[in-house]
């Protein structure tokens, strides 16, 4: 059973920083992207970043491209997302994912194309 636990959430100042990890466990990581999510109070899930199983390739959503990074270490089984220059539109719950299938080469952006989900982790940005 894979098994993702999201930390590193918090408040923080607009301006600030955060780094949110993930740890899977269940199965072999390093032979699956991952990808980060995010959902707001009253709007659906949406997609963040995404990561391909070496790390060599990555993409975000258009609203975050600049000012968060996605990493992961294989040998930690950990996926990483460092979060800069955050502002209060970017406060959610933020979810790490992973697919079922090792056939996508880079994380997808559609939600429904993962399988296994962490708890989430509250982001707040005040103003």
């Amino acid at each position: 059973q894979v098994q993702l636990v999201e930390s590193g959430g918090g408040l923080v100042q607009a301006g600030g920083s955060l780094r949110l990890s993930c740890t899977a466990s269940g199965r072999r990581f390093s032979n699956y992207p991952m990808g980060w999510f995010r959902q707001a109070p009253g709007k659906e899930r949406e997609f963040v970043a995404a990561i391909s199983m070496s790390g060599g390739n990555t993409r975000y959503a258009d609203s975050v491209k600049g000012r968060f990074t996605i990493s992961r270490d294989n040998a930690r089984n950990t996926v990483y997302l460092q979060m800069n220059s955050l502002k209060p539109e970017d406060t959610a719950v933020y979810y790490c994912a992973a697919p079922a299938s090792a056939l996508w080469g880079l994380g997808p952006t559609n939600l429904y194309e993962y399988d296994y989900w962490g708890q989430g982790t509250q982001v707040t940005v005040s103003s």
